[in-house]
């Protein structure tokens, strides 16, 4: 298990072991359907939302076009930029400075790019799966491969793996109560 305590950033969250496998399985049955509904960033965002016992868990709108490197444009994987999305969440609820909570947040996500790197060779889908799925039929080509159900689920695990024990401090209210 990744342990990421060394960075500044951890200081503003517990950790306490829990929910990684869970994590995981959740992970796997929302990604892994026949109707493919919610891609590596969505899938990402609403499982650590569901981790973090962050609000409206189960909406991943905000990660919809993120999918395939944003809107199949190739760029940051989608796993990374859910994770980002549910990463800066967390921070903005634990930590009562915007700033800090910012530094937070880009710490955390920044070690998970340099660990994502170093394990898969690129942080970019396209650098990943090495297609354009904005080509014409490329996006089915990608779906029929089934490299979906290996690589890019691998890709999610990671990210949802070394993130989902972070959670709130039960002893500090969010940075948006009252």
């Amino acid at each position: 298990m990744w342990d990421f305590r060394h960075a500044a950033a951890w200081n503003h969250f517990d950790h306490n072991g829990r929910v990684t496998d869970d994590a995981t399985t959740q992970a796997r049955d929302l990604f892994l359907t026949e109707d493919n509904e919610h891609g590596c960033a969505e899938t990402t965002y609403i499982v650590l939302k569901r981790a973090f016992e962050l609000p409206d868990e189960d909406d991943s709108s905000p990660a919809m076009a993120l999918n395939g490197g944003v809107a199949y444009g190739g760029g940051v994987c989608g796993a990374i930029s859910g994770a980002a999305l549910a990463v800066g969440q967390l921070a903005g609820r634990q930590i009562q400075d915007h700033s800090e909570a910012k530094t937070a947040a880009r710490e955390l996500v920044m070690d998970l790019m340099d660990r994502f790197e170093a394990e898969f060779g690129s942080t970019t889908c396209r650098g990943l799966l090495g297609l354009d799925l904005r080509k014409p039929g490329e996006h089915d080509r990608f779906i029929e491969s089934g490299v979906w159900q290996t690589s890019c689920m691998a890709q999610i695990e990671f990210a949802v793996q070394h993130l989902a024990e972070l959670e709130l401090d039960a002893d500090q209210p969010p940075a948006d109560a009252p």
